[in-house]
């Protein structure tokens, strides 16, 4: 049996003195950092949780097909913040299914000293709080933002703006934010926006372009944005291919009838649908 040292014990109770504290007053109980490389941040009572994420997605860079303009600005960016160099906040948006989350599950692969922490919607009110938290830390944080859109009057959009670039305090350059949405301005766009060449908005506001300006102001503060589009028919049988591959299958005109079958039964030609294809050929074929 290991002997722990005065020193040691002494630490480890400090440790959980502070958890203590912090559950009793609603902080963050801080996890063991070295026990894994991504965490989901969670509410415990009236204090916040990391939960470490113990079995990370094995996505590689070269396993997503079809995204390569999108893939070599993401991947310039992430070099540039593991290295310590400036780098920006990134809002990847589009057509649902097409690698998006993908990308920054590929991202903890390609730079093993990065650390990610999930966030959910419900709880980017919080992130003042976990942000200054990982301020006092050594390592390199992504937090992320996945599938990411606000409907009017929404919590947490002023605090994420906040984070992004809205306090007087200076931001952590070990500290990166990366949402996903389908939305490109993260929030819905409607007819009334368009009503300012009027002079008065629907609802008697003198200024609508204003509202407009509002809405937009949160996506523009994400410094890199990447747009992603529907795939060809084309590009989504390249893809298919490759799952395919994956699971020990060779792609042949029996599957790619099959798969553009598929496709047209979900209405979408994505990288998730030729995934979800892929699996089920394959448990089809006792592969």
């Amino acid at each position: 049996m290991d002997v722990i040292s005065p020193a040691d014990l002494l630490e480890r109770c400090v440790q959980l003195l502070e958890r203590i504290d912090a559950r009793q007053a609603g902080g963050l109980l801080e996890p063991d950092w070295g026990a894994a490389r991504a965490w989901r941040l969670r509410r415990l009572g009236t204090a916040l949780q990391l939960q470490p994420i113990q079995q990370l997605a094995p996505l590689r860079f070269a396993d997503l097909l079809e995204i390569e303009p999108q893939k070599a600005r993401f991947q310039r960016n992430l070099a540039q913040f593991a290295a310590g160099r400036p780098a920006n906040h990134v809002l990847l948006s589009g057509a649902r299914g097409c690698s998006k989350s993908s990308l920054v599950k590929a991202a903890l692969n390609e730079w093993p000293e990065l650390r990610l922490i999930e966030v959910d919607k419900d709880d980017l009110h919080e992130l003042p709080l976990l942000t200054e938290a990982l301020a006092r830390r050594p390592e390199h944080f992504l937090v992320f933002c996945d599938d990411l859109s606000f409907e009017a009057g929404e919590g947490g959009y002023k605090a994420l703006k906040s984070v992004l670039d809205g306090t007087v305090a200076a931001g952590s350059e070990r500290l990166l934010v990366v949402a996903t949405s389908n939305r490109r301005h993260l929030m819905p766009e409607q007819m009334k926006d368009n009503l300012e060449a009027r002079g008065r908005g629907p609802d008697g506001e003198i200024h609508p372009g204003e509202a407009v300006e509002e809405k937009v102001s949160l996506s523009e503060r994400f410094g890199l944005w990447i747009s992603f589009y529907p795939f060809s028919q084309d590009e989504y049988l390249a893809i298919c291919a490759q799952w395919l591959q994956g699971f020990g299958l060779a792609m042949n005109d029996e599957l790619r009838a099959q798969a553009l079958v598929w496709a047209l039964e979900r209405g979408s030609r994505s990288g998730r649908v030729a995934y979800q294809f892929a699996r089920d050929a394959a448990g089809r074929s006792n592969v």
